[in-house]
């Protein structure tokens, strides 16, 4: 299965609730934190709504 790297970029300060809680179910927090997933779809529609606040990177392995 194939994993992505998930960096975030900008602070969650004055954003929607909805959006903090998917950063931190993401495992992120602060900005330059990174985590890695599997690619999953679940994954996928989380930073889509947060796409803004991210960088994702795909891994090789």
């Amino acid at each position: 299965m194939s994993r992505i790297k998930i960096v975030q970029t900008k602070s969650v300060i004055d954003r929607p609730e909805n959006q903090k809680k998917i950063i931190e179910a993401l495992g992120l927090g602060r900005p330059n934190w990174e985590k890695v997933h599997n690619d999953t779809p679940q994954i996928r529609g989380m930073v889509k709504k947060v796409i803004h606040l991210v960088r994702v990177e795909e891994v090789k392995e």
